[in-house]
Parts: C-alpha cells; sequence; structure tokens
C-alpha cells in the first residue's frame, strides 16, 4: 500500500479543514495524518502586539520549536506540506517543520505538494517554501493556493476582523466573508482526487498542469505587482527591528512603528500605488508580467 504524509499547521483550523477535504479521496493510500503547532503556541484570535511582533523571526525565518510529535513510517510515496503564509513569509512554525532535520530526511528523493490557505498573497512565502523543499532534495510536483477572493482592501479588513475576534462572519453585514469561501474548501477534493488518480503509477509529472488547467491556480497581476516590492520592504523592517533589539532598543517601539507603517501603506497608499502601475506601467509590461506568472506557477516543478 502506498504511504503519504499529510502535514500541515493551522492556527484558525481553516487549513486543516482544506487538507481533509483534499485527502478524502485517498481511500486506498495509507495517510500518516500529522497537525503541528509550536511548543509556544500562537494563540488564536491574535491580540494586536502578538500578532505583530512576530513579523521580524517570521520574515527572516527563525524556527522555533515544536511540540512533540512523530512520523509513522521512514520514508514515504508522497508528502503533502499545508501552510499559511505570514507576512509574505511562511508562518513559523511551517518555516520551523522545514528546518527540522527528521522531516528534512523524509522530504530526501521525495515528491512533495504544497497547498496553501491565504488571504491573498502566497508568492514570497512559497518561493521560500520551495527552496527549503529543494535544499533536502524535496521533488516538487504541484502547489494548490486557495485564497480570499475579494478585493485587497475589503478582504484585508475582514480578515482583520476574524483574526482578531475569532469571529468568521461578515462584519456589519457589509464586508465579505474572511477567508476562502466554503465552496473553495470543498472544492479541494477535486484536485486531491487529479493526484490520488496518480498514486497507484507514481507518474507526477502532469499533475501541475492539471491542476491549473482544473482552475486551481491564478495570479492576480495587482497582487504580484505588490508583492513583488513588499517583501523587500518587510525584510528592511524585520532585520531593522532585530537589529534595534540586540542594541538594546526598546523592540515593542519599533515593532509599534511597523504597524502604524503597514496599516497607512495598505489602506492609504497601495490604492494609488495600483492606480498608477495600472495606468502607466502595466499596458507595457504584459510580457514580463506573463513570464512571471508561468514562473510562480511552476515554481520548483520541473
Amino acid at each position: 500500500m502506498k504511504k503519504v504524509l499529510a502535514i500541515n499547521y493551522s492556527q484558525s483550523g481553516q487549513l486543516d479543514e482544506i487538507m481533509d477535504n483534499f485527502l478524502l479521496p485517498f481511500s486506498e493510500v495509507d495517510v500518516d495524518r500529522i497537525k503541528i503547532n509550536a511548543e509556544k503556541k500562537f494563540d488564536f484570535p491574535w491580540k494586536i502586539p502578538a500578532f505583530f511582533d512576530v513579523m521580524p523571526e517570521c520574515v527572516t525565518e527563525i524556527p522555533t520549536t515544536l511540540s512533540s510529535f512523530s512520523f509513522k513510517y521512514e520514508t514515504y510515496d508522497l508528502i503533502i506540506i499545508g501552510y499559511q503564509p505570514w507576512f509574505l513569509s511562511p508562518s513559523i512554525p511551517t518555516t520551523s517543520l522545514l528546518k527540522q532535520v527528521e522531516f528534512q530526511n523524509r522530504l530526501k528523493n521525495t515528491p512533495v505538494v504544497t497547498i496553501i490557505g491565504a488571504r491573498n498573497m502566497w508568492l514570497n512565502a512559497h518561493k521560500s517554501v520551495v527552496n527549503l523543499v529543494q535544499q533536502a532534495g524535496g521533488r516538487m510536483i504541484g502547489n494548490l493556493p486557495l485564497i480570499d477572493k475579494s478585493s485587497n482592501l475589503l478582504s484585508a479588513g475582514s480578515i482583520l476582523h476574524w483574526m482578531l475576534t475569532g469571529k468568521k462572519e461578515r462584519k456589519w453585514g457589509l464586508l465579505p466573508m474572511p477567508g476562502v469561501s466554503e465552496e473553495d474548501i470543498t472544492g479541494a477534493a477535486k484536485f486531491g482526487e487529479l493526484l490520488n488518480e496518480k498514486m497507484e503509477t507514481g507518474a507526477f509529472e502532469n499533475y501541475q498542469d492539471e491542476l491549473v488547467h482544473s482552475g486551481g491556480l491564478t495570479i492576480n497581476t495587482n497582487i504580484l505587482f505588490i508583492e513583488g516590492r513588499a517583501k523587500k520592504i518587510f525584510s528592511i523592517w524585520a532585520n531593522l527591528i532585530l537589529k534595534k533589539e540586540a542594541q538594546g532598543k526598546k523592540r515593542s517601539f519599533w515593532v509599534s512603528f511597523f504597524k502604524y507603517y503597514l496599516v497607512v501603506a495598505l489602506f492609504v497608499v497601495s490604492p494609488f500605488v495600483i492606480l498608477i502601475y495600472n495606468v502607466l506601467i502595466r499596458p507595457f509590461t504584459g510580457r514580463s508580467i506573463q513570464k512571471l506568472k508561468q514562473y510562480y506557477t511552476f515554481l520548483g516543478i520541473k
């Protein structure tokens, strides 16, 4: 019987639902289902200071200690990794897993599929995940990013409400439902079925093509533009905060400074930047946009 490792971290429980639906078709294989957590747990709902305080370690990919768990097997025929992006980077528990020697040993020479549950920005986080998978010798064969399909500003407002209250609802009856839609969560099963069909022969080569053809991955041009610039800014802030802390400066002051910067950048600056981009730049960069979309669609997949 084929052996599959399905492993993920989920703070709100949404990614657990996505993974479980994706795995529904895998009835004829032995699925080792593992849900990881940090030894020092990240509470949900978040408190505002705690949310922004994780940014420096998250962006600079500093691992934390995970709660104890065990693998059923030494090797697997397939590994499915579910993760969330935090601050355009893999969540801290995800980075910690990917840097764990025991997990890296199981990644070596093994086909890997990643499943993402995100607001709308996942490109930079996925680049980091693919890099860590490949460093461990894993072989990327597919990536399924499920996102909140509301507009950028509306989804930011709704996700903040959910994240800070724990209530997955339409705020004031006006904002959209936060997170990945129920239709997309349950619909993850069809992409699991595509993968399950390939388990018998192990011929995974065309899985990503089939996933894309079935609507499993699209890249928004505006989000592509934002992510291309925002990760560099986050890296500057993350390293600045860690540097100031190492110098004995008050970390909370610099984290708070970043918080206000991010709110202004997201809700005040970004709409104007996107408007200028779409009017003055985008009409002349069609070819480079398509190349970037192709790059991220098949990132790490040969």
